[in-house]
């Protein structure tokens, strides 16, 4: 976590007032030793009884004043001699982090645990990674958009779908904005949208949410090629901006010094039926067809070192919407983008664009046409070439800081089990 005193630029012999919480508390004494923490990080503060006014205790808000000084043996080689320090809210001495700490405690108690040094650190690493990536959008020449999250048919599969009551019809939580997006192309031709994306998979897994946040581009005239290349320009962006911008918090996870070769080298490009050929070494079972799993992508992952797209998945195990390879028309011009220490974080295609092929593709996989009848419209009148892909933030996040479960990576996760606070 952040020392304050670095942060906001404190110096030896400074008169300050400063405002926040309190992060730990001991007394020596008459002496007190808090730990303040606000929004730039923590800095301990020096106090004896007589300055206090109202009842310390941990969480409790404060404002203090006082004379920054110099010692090394404080966190971040400061601390701040209080002449005044007022309770502002008063914290209950129940404060239920005081007795241990579990997941279930993170969990349930998730409103008070984004106080913590590691939340803290998260959010802000995951804030500059939104704000490098708006930055790059804009000066890339596109336009920020806002599709829909209720939606009247799937986009990635029936299997996976909430559905909900609507006003006495059925409707469901989008899994995705991208057939929307698609529709915004002829008008800007190049847009993007983060939304939250709703899977109602059973699935317990360290990388698996029911509900996550999904940054989704697409883009006029783009091919396959192109499209790969925007999500490597892109999460390239993303990952530099942390590595430069974040190290003040960067302590706070895993050596992340790999992040660099990512940033540095050219991202593999795999043909599916060659990535197949290389698992079979590790899974002699796997056949021409399967998905790659969770197994197989962390095989891959391992093996290079670095994020690797996978492309030309089977046609028969992949979403209506993508391309048909004209070369190969058993497979599509797609990608899974797999990254370290989490797998697949983004999906893309070139999208098909050609109003025959779609609806081969829609009856292919036994859709009803008449659930895609706006999205056909987009095909009938005046369609092109484009392509787009989603990426999963969360998953991302982490990527990056090598975090040990997705849970870790946004502030309220939901699962199959959780939907409380």
């Amino acid at each position: 976590m952040a020392d304050l005193a670095t942060k906001i630029k404190l110096k030896d012999g400074h008169e300050v007032s400063l405002k926040g919480w309190i992060h730990r508390l001991r007394k020596l004494g008459d002496k007190y030793f808090v730990v303040l923490r606000n929004s730039n990080g923590l800095i301990q503060v020096v106090a004896n009884g007589k300055t206090v006014t109202g009842k310390l205790d941990v969480e409790a808000s404060i404002s203090v004043t006082g004379t920054v000084k110099k010692d090394e043996r404080a966190p971040g080689g400061f601390e701040l001699h209080a002449e005044k320090i007022e309770v502002i809210g008063e914290s209950a001495p129940d404060w239920p982090f005081h007795r241990y700490k579990s997941v279930d405690m993170e969990m349930d108690y998730r409103h008070l645990w984004l106080r913590s040094s590691k939340m803290q650190s998260v959010f802000k690493v995951r804030s500059t990674v939104l704000s490098a990536m708006r930055s790059f959008f804009e000066k890339e020449g596109f336009f920020e958009v806002s599709p829909p999250i209720f939606v009247s048919a799937a986009c990635e599969g029936g299997s996976t779908l909430f559905d909900l009551d609507y006003f006495g019809g059925k409707a469901y939580l989008s899994q995705s904005a991208q057939l929307y997006l698609e529709a915004f192309v002829p008008s800007l031709e190049k847009v993007w949208a983060l939304t939250p994306s709703f899977r109602a998979e059973k699935s317990r897994t360290r990388r698996h949410l029911t509900e996550y946040w999904h940054l989704e581009p697409e883009v006029a005239w783009n091919n396959h090629e192109d499209n790969m290349d925007l999500q490597e320009k892109l999460l390239k962006v993303a990952m530099k901006a942390v590595m430069e911008e974040r190290q003040d918090v960067l302590g706070d996870f895993e050596d992340r010094s790999e992040v660099e070769s990512w940033i540095k080298d050219k991202w593999p490009r795999i043909r599916y039926d060659d990535a197949i050929d290389e698992v079979k070494a590790e899974f002699p079972k796997i056949k021409w067809g399967d998905d790659l799993g969770t197994e197989e992508e962390r095989y891959l992952v391992n093996k290079y070192g670095i994020p690797v797209f996978i492309t030309h998945y089977p046609r028969s195990i992949k979403s209506f919407y993508m391309k048909v390879d004209e070369e190969n028309p058993k497979v599509v011009l797609n990608n899974d983008l797999i990254s370290p220490h989490v797998g697949e974080i983004v999906g893309g295609s070139e999208r098909e664009w050609k109003q025959e092929l779609l609806l081969e593709n829609i009856s292919m996989h036994k859709l009803n046409p008449k659930d895609y009848a706006w999205y056909l419209d987009l095909r009938r009148y005046g369609s092109i070439p484009h392509s787009g892909f989603g990426l999963g933030t969360e998953r991302f996040l982490v990527s990056i800081l090598k975090l040990e479960h997705i849970r870790d990576a946004l502030a309220f996760p939901r699962f199959m089990n959780r939907v409380y606070p």
